[in-house]
C-alpha cells in the first residue's frame, strides 16, 4: 500500500474539471510507473471523496493497494 498525493492542492475527486485534469491524467502515469517498478501487475487506485466516504484529509491523494487478492465488495 502506498499513497500518491499531488503538491498543488485539489480537495478531492469532486473538484476535478479542466483546469487541473493535466495533473491528474500525470498522477495516473506515475502510479503505472511505480507499480511497474515494484513488479506489482494487479494493484487497486482508491480514493475516498467526503467524510462518509472515509476522506479524513481534504487533499487529493490516491492509495494504490497491491501484492494480495482483492475481494469484492471490498473491506
Amino acid at each position: 500500500h502506498f499513497l500518491v498525493i499531488p503538491k498543488s492542492h485539489i480537495a478531492s475527486v469532486s473538484q476535478i474539471d479542466g483546469s487541473n485534469s493535466a495533473l491528474v491524467a500525470h498522477i495516473f502515469e506515475v502510479i503505472a510507473k511505480l507499480t511497474a517498478e515494484k513488479g506489482i501487475g494487479s494493484y487497486r487506485v482508491v480514493s475516498n471523496i467526503g467524510e462518509q466516504a472515509g476522506q479524513s484529509v481534504p487533499h487529493l491523494h490516491f492509495h494504490v493497494l497491491g501484492g494480495r487478492d482483492m475481494t469484492w465488495p471490498p473491506g
